[in-house]
């Protein structure tokens, strides 16, 4: 029987890539600005220290995205990556015969292991599997990874989290991981109002995000006018507390401010 893939959401071809800049970035540095057998003066300490200061750079990124590399890798040890779409998948609640929505869907990770929870519901996924991860996360993919976990009632379609192509009150419960702080230019509140838009009345959402004053701004703030609203059982859960990891983890692989927005609408 053919195993999922859900792919690593730091690509291995990204870590061999940073790897050989790393080294061809050393090799002129060694080449140009270590000796003198080419560059001599000025000249020779510019190149040294431009390229020391880029291979340095380059080796960092290397490492660290090799870290997250093998912290993602579902079959490496840590396997965090199945650690939060689990763990977010807890919160996504349908009733029988509703319908979710992951926004962002990916390899279609989130939106299956919602449905598993939630088999007598229906989820759709949408992403527009383009940019950077497009080689990488593609509908094909989600639709077999769904046929190699079992799961038939799921529906992956092209949406974009910025104007999700759907009415308003379409879904029973709406969920997201890890997406909106990808999305350049855009004011990450209103992207959260955007997918509860499409949230039906009396629905539940969970959203995870790197939630960070510095992208998305005073968040409990933004509790409390969803509160005022109407909005129900709202509150922020902070996952780097151990409860997906622990905030010294979060903080080596760049995953600070890692956190759950729930509620109901």
């Amino acid at each position: 029987m053919k195993q999922p893939d859900y792919k690593n959401w730091v690509p291995k071809s990204m870590v061999v890539g940073l790897g050989a800049a790393t080294a061809a970035s050393g090799s002129l540095f060694a080449l140009l600005g270590a000796s003198d057998h080419v560059l001599r003066g000025r000249p020779r300490q510019i190149a040294a220290a431009t390229l020391g200061t880029a291979t340095t750079v380059l080796l960092f990124y290397t490492l660290w995205m090799g870290a997250l590399h093998s912290a993602f890798d579902d079959n490496g040890k840590r396997r965090l990556a199945k650690t939060i779409i689990e763990g977010t998948a807890e919160y996504v609640t349908l009733p029988d015969g509703g319908t979710g929505l992951d926004v962002g869907c990916g390899s279609g990770a989130l939106t299956i292991a919602a449905e598993k929870r939630n088999p007598r519901a229906k989820m759709v996924g949408c992403d527009i599997w383009s940019g950077a991860y497009k080689a990488v996360f593609t509908k094909k993919r989600c639709e077999e990874n769904a046929a190699a976990e079992g799961v038939s009632n799921v529906h992956f379609e092209v949406g974009n989290a910025v104007h999700l192509p759907y009415p308003d009150e379409s879904f029973d419960a709406v969920t997201s991981n890890y997406v909106y702080h990808n999305i350049s230019g855009q004011n990450k509140q209103k992207l959260l109002r955007e997918t509860l838009r499409v949230l039906k009345k009396g629905g539940s959402f969970a959203i995870h995000d790197l939630m960070s004053p510095a992208r998305y701004g005073d968040m409990d703030a933004f509790v409390k006018k969803l509160k005022e609203e109407g909005y129900e059982d709202v509150r922020l859960i902070d996952t780097t507390d151990g409860r997906f990891m622990g905030r010294r983890e979060a903080s080596l692989l760049g995953l600070g401010g890692s956190t759950l927005l729930v509620g109901r609408k």
